[in-house]
C-alpha cells in the first residue's frame, strides 16, 4: 500500500510504520502464529488428559505456568513507569517510547491472565474464582486487582492515542478499511482548544490514579505468597520485592522491544542512543536495588536458621535448583558489567543486559515459587518433586510467541510513536529558548 501524501515527516514516518511491510515481517509473524497455534493444540491435550501432563502434582501445585503470570505481571509495571511516573516529572526523553511501554504493560496483563487459564485443569470452572471464591482469599484479591489494573492500562492506552488516531483518520482514505477504524476510534477529534484541555486533564487524573493501582497490583501478587506460613514464602520484604523485580523485569524488556522497532521498522530518528542510554542507567539502579532486596532476603532467613527455612535455602545454593539459582546471579552479575562498560555502544550495551535481566528475573520467578513447594511441611513425610514436563516447556513458548505478535499485530495497527508527544516536545523547544534568551536580555 502506498503510502498517503503528508508533507509532515514525523507523520509520514509513522504512517510507513503501518503500512510498509516486507517478506521478513510476514515470516516472522507467520512463524509466531504456528508456535501460538502449536501451544494452544498442546493446551487442548493438557485440558483433555489433565495436568498429569505437566510436572505438577498434589505436592507442587504451580510451577512453570505460575511463574510465568507472576513474570507476565512484573514486566506490566515498567510501562506505567515509563508513560506515568516519567510524565508526573516531566522527562522529556520519555516522549517517543511512551506508546510502546503502555502496549507492553496491556499485553503482559493480558497473557498474565491467560497464564492462569493455562495453568486450571478445569478451565470451564475459571468463572468459580469469582462466584464462589472466599473473600478473605489473596488470590481473590489479585484476580480483582489485575482485572481493573488491565482495564485502566488500557483504558489509558487507547486515551492517549485518540489524537492520534485522528491525524491517522484524517491521513488515510474515508472509504478504506483504515479510514473508517481509525474515524471509529478517534471519537470525533477536531484538536480544538476545549478538547485539548479536556484530553489533557483527562489524561493527567489517570496517570495519577493508575500509579497506585499498579503498586498494588504487585504487592498483592506477593501477598498470594506472602501471607502463607510455607518457609520461603512467609515474609515481610516480599511486597516491595516484588514492586523492585518488576521494574527491573519490565524495564528490560521495554528496551528489547524498543532495540526491535528501531531495527525492524527503521525508527533511528526517534528512537535515539539517548533513550537506550537513559534505560541503561535505570536498569543499573534497579539491578543495584534488586542485589540488595536479595541479599537481605537470604541473610534474614538464613541467620536465624530455622530448619525449613534452610531447608528451601540450601536447596537453592547447593541443591535441586543450584543450577537455576547460579544462572540467575550470573545473568544479573553479567547485566550490571555489561551495564558499567562505557565503551559499548549505548544501544547494544542495554540490549545485552537486557536480555541477560529478562532470563534472570524469569529464573528468580521460578525460584520463589517451586522450591518452597517442595519442601516438606511436617516431619516424616517426603518433600514433592518437580520436574518440568514438554507441554509446560511448549505452552511457555507459545505464550511469549503470541505476546510478541499481538504486539507486532499491533504495532502494524496503530501509531506506536506518540505523534502528540512529539510535536508537544518541538513546540516547547522554541518556548524554551524564548525563556533562556529573555532571562539573558533581563540579567544584561
Amino acid at each position: 500500500m502506498a503510502v498517503p501524501n503528508n508533507n509532515d515527516k514525523l507523520v509520514k514516518d509513522v504512517v510507513r510504520v503501518l503500512t510498509v511491510t516486507g517478506p521478513r515481517y510476514y515470516a516472522a509473524v507467520a512463524v509466531l502464529a504456528a508456535i501460538a497455534f502449536f501451544g494452544l493444540i498442546v493446551w487442548i491435550n493438557q485440558v483433555m488428559k489433565g495436568l498429569d501432563v505437566t510436572g505438577m502434582s498434589n505436592s507442587v501445585a504451580w510451577g512453570v505456568y505460575i511463574t510465568n503470570f507472576v513474570f507476565f505481571i512484573g514486566i506490566s509495571l515498567a510501562g506505567t513507569l515509563i508513560s506515568a511516573v516519567l510524565h508526573i516529572t516531566h522527562a522529556e526523553w520519555r516522549r517517543p517510547i511512551t506508546r510502546a511501554a503502555e502496549a507492553v504493560t496491556v499485553f503482559a496483563l493480558i497473557f498474565a491472565m491467560i497464564s492462569i487459564l493455562v495453568d486450571i485443569g478445569h478451565p470451564e470452572r475459571f468463572l468459580n474464582l469469582f462466584l464462589f471464591g472466599p473473600a478473605g482469599s489473596p488470590m481473590i484479591w489479585d484476580i480483582f486487582i489485575v482485572t481493573m489494573y488491565l482495564i485502566s492500562s488500557a483504558f489509558y492506552l487507547y486515551l492517549s492515542m485518540i489524537p492520534d488516531l485522528a491525524i491517522m483518520r484524517d491521513v488515510f482514505p474515508a472509504k478504506s478499511w483504515r479510514g473508517i477504524l481509525y474515524k471509529i476510534l478517534a471519537l470525533g477529534w477536531e484538536d480544538t482548544a476545549e478538547q485539548k484541555r479536556k484530553y489533557k486533564k483527562a489524561v493527567s487524573i489517570i496517570v495519577v490514579l493508575i500509579m497506585p493501582v499498579a503498586i498494588m497490583v504487585h504487592t498483592v501478587t506477593a501477598f498470594i505468597f506472602g501471607v502463607t506460613i510455607r518457609p520461603g514464602w512467609h515474609s515481610t520484604i516480599l511486597g516491595p520485592y516484588f514492586v523492585v523485580t518488576a521494574l527491573f523485569s519490565g524495564l528490560a524488556v521495554i528496551s528489547v522491544a524498543l532495540a526491535v522497532l528501531r531495527k525492524v521498522f527503521k525508527l533511528e530518528n526517534y528512537l535515539k542512543p539517548a533513550h537506550f542510554s537513559n534505560l541503561g542507567k535505570l536498569l543499573a539502579i534497579m539491578s543495584a536495588l534488586w542485589l540488595y532486596f536479595t541479599f537481605a532476603e537470604f541473610l534474614t532467613s538464613a541467620f536465624a536458621g530455622h530448619l525449613d527455612e534452610m531447608y528451601v535455602i540450601t536447596s537453592k545454593l547447593y541443591g535441586d535448583f543450584a543450577i537455576p539459582f547460579w544462572g540467575m546471579i550470573f545473568c544479573v552479575a553479567a547485566s550490571f558489567v555489561v551495564l558499567i562498560i562505557k565503551k559499548i555502544n549505548p544501544i547494544a550495551r542495554t540490549v545485552i543486559a537486557a536480555v541477560f535481566i529478562t532470563i534472570a528475573v524469569w529464573l528468580e520467578r521460578f525460584l520463589i515459587i517451586v522450591p518452597a513447594l517442595t519442601q516438606p511441611l511436617s516431619e516424616g513425610h517426603k518433600g514433592g518433586i518437580y520436574h518440568v514436563s514438554f507441554s509446560e516447556i511448549f505452552i511457555t513458548t507459545a505464550l511469549l510467541a503470541g505476546f510478541i505478535l499481538c504486539y507486532f499485530i499491533f504495532v502494524k495497527l496503530f501509531p506506536v510513536i506518540s505523534i502528540l508527544e512529539l510535536r508537544e516536545a518541538r513546540e516547547a523547544v522554541p518556548t524554551a529558548m524564548e525563556k533562556i534568551k529573555s532571562y539573558l536580555h533581563d540579567e544584561e
